[in-house]
C-alpha cells in the first residue's frame, strides 16, 4: 500500500492530535473570552458607565468560557460521538441534537452564574441577577448559537480526518452476475480516500475498534472507518482468524503477542505493532482456545 505526503504528514500528527485538539478549544475559547471582554469594557467606558468594574468583563467572559471548556464542550464532543450525523440519519437524530440544546444551556447558565457569585465574592462584591427566568431565555438564545457553531466544527474536524485518513467500504453484490468472493464475508474491502480508490485485504487487518457509529480497522499502521456495529463486523470476518476479545475490539490472532492476566480475571493483549487491547473477562476463554487451536493446527500431521 503506497503512502502519500497527506498520509505521512496525518500519521505524524496522530501522536500530537490529543493535545492539539486541546489547544484548539484552549486558543478559541481564550481568544473569544478576550475580545468580548474588551469589546464590553469599551462600549461601557464610552457610555460613561462608572459602575462597572474594570475586572467585571473578564469575570463575565470567562466564567463562561470556563464551564464551555470543562463542562460543555467535552459534553458536546462525547454526545456526538455516540450519536453522529449522517445523510441518512439526520432527519432522526437533528431533534434530538436541538432538544440537547436546552440541558446544554441550562447547566452553561447555572454553572455560570455560580462562578461569578464566587468570583465577586472573593473581589468583596455581590454578583446580581434581576430576573431568573429572563437571564435563562437570554443566555439560552445566545448558546444555542454557541452550540450549533460547536457541533458543526466537531462534525467538519471529523469528517475532514475521515477523508483525509480514508473510509473503507463493503464490496457491494455487482448489479449483474454472480459477485467474485462472498459478500457475507468478502476477503477485500474498498477504501476510498482524496479520490481515489484502492482494496484492502479482511486478513490484513490486525486489529478493530469500535469508535461510535464507526469501527476502526487498523492496517498496516493506518487507521480506516468503517460505518459498521461491531457486531456486524464480527460476522463478516474469518471466525478462524479473528476473534472478539472486548465489546469494543476485534484482534487477528496471528498479531497476538502476548497475554498479561490483570485483576477480575481481564487481561491486557500486546499487539504486534505495540498496541495494547483490553480483553474483558467474558472473551478471555475464547482467545485462549483460539491460540490453542492455532497451535494445534501448526502443528506436523
Amino acid at each position: 500500500m503506497e503512502t502519500t505526503p497527506v498520509c505521512d504528514a496525518l500519521e505524524r500528527y496522530r501522536p500530537w492530535q490529543r493535545s492539539t485538539e486541546v489547544l484548539f478549544w484552549l486558543l478559541l475559547v481564550g481568544i473569544n473570552c478576550s475580545g468580548n471582554a474588551l469589546t464590553s469594557w469599551m462600549d461601557a467606558s464610552r457610555g460613561g458607565s462608572a459602575a462597572l468594574q474594570p475586572w467585571e468583563p473578564w469575570v463575565w467572559e470567562f466564567s463562561s468560557g470556563l464551564v464551555w471548556l470543562l463542562i460543555v464542550v467535552p459534553a458536546v464532543v462525547w454526545f456526538t460521538r455516540r450519536a453522529p450525523l449522517h445523510l441518512d440519519n439526520w432527519r432522526h437524530r437533528l431533534p434530538w441534537y436541538v432538544l440537547a440544546s436546552v440541558p446544554v444551556s441550562l447547566v452553561h447558565v447555572l454553572a455560570m452564574f455560580g462562578l461569578r457569585t464566587l468570583a465577586y465574592r472573593l473581589l468583596g462584591d455581590h454578583y446580581v441577577i434581576d430576573s431568573l427566568p429572563h437571564e435563562l431565555l437570554y443566555e439560552y438564545l445566545k448558546d444555542a448559537r454557541t452550540y450549533a457553531f460547536i457541533v458543526a466544527l466537531i462534525h467538519g474536524y471529523r469528517f475532514l480526518l475521515r477523508r483525509l485518513r480514508g473510509e473503507v467500504q463493503l464490496l457491494a453484490a455487482p448489479d449483474e452476475g454472480p459477485p467474485l468472493e462472498p459478500v457475507e464475508r468478502p476477503e477485500r474491502l474498498l477504501v476510498r480516500k482524496l479520490g481515489r480508490d484502492f482494496l484492502v485485504a479482511t486478513q490484513d487487518i490486525e486489529w478493530a475498534q469500535a469508535s461510535g457509529n464507526y469501527v476502526n480497522l487498523h492496517v498496516r499502521g493506518h487507521d480506516y472507518p468503517l460505518r459498521i456495529t461491531m457486531a456486524a463486523l464480527e460476522t463478516k470476518l474469518d471466525p478462524a482468524s479473528f476473534v472478539r476479545v472486548h465489546r469494543s475490539w476485534i484482534i487477528h490472532i496471528a498479531h497476538l503477542v502476548s497475554i498479561e492476566p490483570l485483576d477480575g480475571g481481564e487481561a491486557r493483549l500486546q499487539m504486534a505493532d505495540g498496541q495494547q487491547v483490553p480483553c474483558s473477562r467474558r472473551y478471555l476463554p475464547q482467545v485462549r482456545q483460539q491460540l490453542s487451536d492455532g497451535q494445534r493446527a501448526a502443528l506436523p500431521g
